[in-house]
């Protein structure tokens, strides 16, 4: 028979830590969007275009786009954002969630825009390329 893990009172306030200190790191971050929207929208989408990962015939119209994609997230609740990012949880170990709500807008979305020509690299490197700008952009 297998051992039954209860966790003690110790370990229980230090499992709530973590959860917390997760959930914190998230609100802060979301909330931290308004500060910075046009800059970082503005560096993903230089970026993405000067790595190649997204030809598009108008930059103005894609960093419009991403920027809308930006702004929807930081007045979304917890449930939509949750649901966007559902098909990309598990694409790096420790995400950084406004990396990955952008990762998944350009995945998914930036393909049928009437702008973009197509979208290349990998999901990993379309994360890495937009998480570079974000932690540039917003605090830690």
């Amino acid at each position: 028979m297998g051992k039954v893990f209860r966790p003690s009172n110790r370990e229980s306030k230090i499992l709530s830590q973590i959860e917390s200190s997760k959930e914190r790191a998230r609100r802060v971050a979301i909330a931290g969007i308004h500060d910075c929207l046009e800059p970082l929208s503005n560096a993903i989408t230089t970026k993405l275009i000067e790595y190649s990962l997204v030809e598009t015939t108008n930059k103005n119209g894609l960093e419009d786009q991403i920027m809308k994609c930006l702004d929807n997230m930081s007045h979304a609740d917890d449930f939509d954002i949750d649901y966007q990012i559902a098909p990309f949880r598990n694409l790096v170990p420790h995400p950084n969630i406004v990396s990955l709500y952008a990762t998944s807008f350009v995945i998914e979305k930036v393909i049928n825009l009437k702008d973009t020509v197509d979208v290349y690299g990998s999901d990993e490197e379309i994360y890495h390329c937009i998480h570079q700008q974000v932690i540039k952009h917003l605090p830690e």
